[in-house]
């Protein structure tokens, strides 16, 4: 008798606990109960005791009900926090405080839990020292025996990512010597920058950016470069990211320029600074891709075509793969090749590099 009565003790409690819940009825009929995490007004998350986490297409949903309330961003930029309930492609907010809003579900931008809103407006007005994320990178090779050599590189990258603006910094160095026979640098450069971009819409933006670098094979000592120009994000997911960018840049050269007299015996070696100072446009496409959950691809392709000079231009180009061994650590792989077309006399115009190495990523 004591187990007969328990059943209905039971199926009491179960239906209780479905009636304080959220539940999503889909246009098939089929039911979910469990609480609802987020919405983009593409998808709905709900967990789910059984089946943790599941994501539902908005487009499928016939009816939502929340048992806690929920901020409910729309269109017309009103954010509502109450209790959901959805009919007729309409959506139904009733606030803890204050009346009642109605809205269609196409209006519907995102739907929150209170940790995710929270989260969200800390995005909207962070300080310039929250919200950063990057890794550095460090590689180093030594050879003895047969052949003498070290190389070094390092690397550091850090975003700062806001719903209307990004900071980008980067820098890196890769210095190698052979010291077999005649000992000489296989490898001397300096590189480092910062941008600024800023939203115009979702689509468009606007950068403004400066760039250093130095060579010692190339006799470059410093070259500096101001940019000012748009970008557009011709893709902008989750998984893949294509930028173009046009604008115009200042650049500012310092070489020096070694000459050599053979007229006189002995010949006499002499040093002096070529100094090029010119418009240019600037020209390029960045490329982010996740590679499934462990690798993403960067690759970056610029041109500078001349304005003050025609027929002579700069390029760069930069592609870099990160894989993920850990939550902190990587391995990262990098090819950088860089053209000048008039470099100064007995240097070489193009510069490939190769570096892998060690990645520490951060977020703060």
């Amino acid at each position: 008798m004591r187990k007969v009565k328990l059943i209905p003790f039971v199926l009491v409690l179960a239906l209780a606990s479905a009636a304080f819940a959220d539940q999503i009825t889909l246009k098939n009929g089929d039911r979910i109960t469990g609480t609802i995490v987020k919405s983009d007004g593409k998808t709905v998350v709900i967990h789910t005791d059984s089946a943790g986490d599941v994501t539902v297409k908005f487009d499928a949903v016939a009816k939502i009900t929340t048992d806690k309330p929920l901020h409910v961003a729309l269109k017309n930029g009103q954010t509502v926090n109450g209790t959901i309930t959805t009919t007729d492609d309409k959506i139904d907010v009733a606030p803890t405080t204050g009346k009642p809003v109605e809205a269609p579900t196409a209006d519907v931008v995102a739907i929150r839990n209170d940790a995710d809103q929270l989260a969200y407006e800390k995005t909207l007005h962070p300080t310039l020292l929250e919200g950063w994320n990057g890794g550095a990178n460090v590689g180093f090779s030594l050879t003895r025996g047969n052949s003498q050599t070290e190389n070094l590189s390092l690397g550091f990258t850090a975003a700062r990512p806001t719903t209307t603006d990004k900071i980008t910094l980067y820098t890196n160095a890769v210095y190698g010597t052979n010291q077999l026979a005649t000992p000489s640098t296989t490898a001397n450069t300096e590189m480092g920058g910062i941008r600024y971009d800023r939203n115009v819409n979702p689509r468009l933006f606007g950068f403004i950016s400066a760039d250093f670098s130095s060579n010692g094979l190339q006799d470059l000592n410093l070259r500096s470069v101001g940019s000012l120009g748009l970008g557009f994000h011709a893709i902008k997911k989750d998984a893949t990211t294509l930028d173009i960018l046009a604008g115009g840049n200042f650049t500012d050269e310092n070489y020096t320029q070694f000459m050599t007299n053979t007229v006189v015996t002995p010949p006499v070696t002499t040093a002096s600074k070529l100094i090029h100072n010119y418009g240019a446009l600037t020209l390029g496409e960045e490329l982010t891709h996740k590679m499934g959950k462990a690798s993403v691809l960067t690759e970056k392709l610029y041109f500078f075509p001349n304005l003050s000079e025609a027929g002579q231009y700069r390029g760069t180009f930069d592609v870099a793969l990160v894989t993920k061994i850990n939550k902190w650590f990587g391995w990262q792989s990098n090819i950088s090749d860089i053209y000048v077309s008039n470099p100064p006399t007995g240097t070489r115009d193009n510069d490939v590099v190769l570096t892998t190495g060690l990645n520490v990523t951060f977020t703060h």
